[in-house]
């Protein structure tokens, strides 16, 4: 049997609870080189935080803050 070590989200841990889609530099840390959004198993991210991440990655594409491709 193999024994996992618990993640700690970092978001949590640093007790962020509101995420700005204006925000970018918080944002591309999430992001992969093709600007897709990375998995919470890749992030370490709780569920709760991945899915207002993935919300304000949205919202800063709409807002043309952040890319939807590469180009």
């Amino acid at each position: 049997m193999i024994k996992r070590k618990n993640k700690i989200c970092p978001l949590c841990y640093q007790g962020i609870k509101y995420i700005d889609p204006e925000n970018t530099t918080l944002l591309e840390n999430f992001i992969s080189g093709q600007f897709s959004i990375l998995p919470a198993k890749r992030t370490n991210l709780c569920r709760k935080h991945q899915r207002k991440i993935a919300e304000a990655i949205k919202q800063a594409r709409f807002l043309a803050l952040l890319p939807f491709v590469r180009k």
